[in-house]
């Protein structure tokens, strides 16, 4: 049974320490609420609904959506069991593999976007492609978004497997359950908050994602257009106020993702 952290009473004496955690704290989230104030206030519910009537944006909207939910499933079918191998055992090379998990992490976008390009155009990516084409075309828009968020699925399901108590498992396995068994009796449903916050992050970090997909995938209408891409062609005609509708829009997306996730957090039984 986890511990709950007893609430903190303030004495006077620590009132200077507190004082500066809350005029930082503050400070970061009155910047974030500033922009998103700044964005709201620049734009009209017309500019809002002109570019919902845009089928351009329209296509860009549902290819995102579809886009994300895909990419966050894959993500998933990943992360799971890599987190759960870099978490419950070691083998030679862990280390190393370790720091390859994080290169996504760490390396620019748009390097990542060019090295899938690359990629394909070696013999065997070209093979690939005159069986199923993937460089500029929808498949390319996934696996770009794939590359980023599964790096950062594999960071949060591997620190949820941590958090986990092995022994639950073990008695699992002393009581006749096999490895995979006792995985999905027991493991994956102590994990579901872990799965669902590496969920969350995936989609999220799909949604935004702009380089690797400009680089890899292009930005054609009606065919790789996706949100972020959508705000960057229309910057480069000046169109600022569709800009920032669609900017908007991303925000109202990733803002009803993280209260579904809260919500689900909450009935069960998950921190606030």
């Amino acid at each position: 049974m986890s511990a709950r952290a007893e609430p903190t009473h303030i004495v006077p004496a620590d009132s200077p320490f507190y004082a500066g955690m809350l005029v930082l704290s503050g400070a970061y989230v009155l910047m974030i609420l500033t922009l998103l104030y700044a964005m709201a206030t620049f734009t009209t519910p017309g500019h809002l609904w002109r570019a919902l009537g845009n089928e351009e944006i329209r296509y860009a909207i549902k290819l995102s959506l579809l886009s994300c939910a895909l990419t966050t499933i894959l993500a998933l079918w990943v992360a799971i069991p890599v987190g759960y191998l870099m978490s419950r055992h070691k083998f030679p090379g862990k280390n190393l593999v370790d720091a390859v998990l994080d290169i996504p992490i760490v390396l620019p976008p748009l390097v990542i976007g060019l090295g899938l390009l690359i990629v394909f155009q070696l013999p065997i990516g070209r093979a690939l492609e005159r069986v199923f084409p993937v460089t500029f075309a929808i498949p390319a828009v996934i696996l770009a978004q794939f590359m980023v968020a599964c790096a950062f699925a594999v960071r949060t399901m591997r620190v949820t497997f941590d958090q986990l108590d092995p022994r639950r498992e073990q008695v699992a396995l002393t009581l006749g359950c096999s490895r995979g068994e006792a995985f999905w009796r027991v493991v994956l449903p102590e994990a579901r908050r872990g799965v669902l916050s590496a969920a969350t992050l995936a989609w999220a970090r799909s949604l935004g994602e702009f380089g690797p997909i400009l680089v890899f995938a292009g930005a054609t209408r009606m065919r790789t257009e996706v949100l972020p891409t959508t705000v960057f062609l229309e910057l480069s005609v000046g169109n600022i106020e569709a800009a920032v509708a669609v900017s908007l829009i991303m925000v109202l997306a990733a803002l009803i993702v993280l209260a579904i996730a809260r919500v689900f957090r909450l009935r069960r039984g998950g921190p606030v």
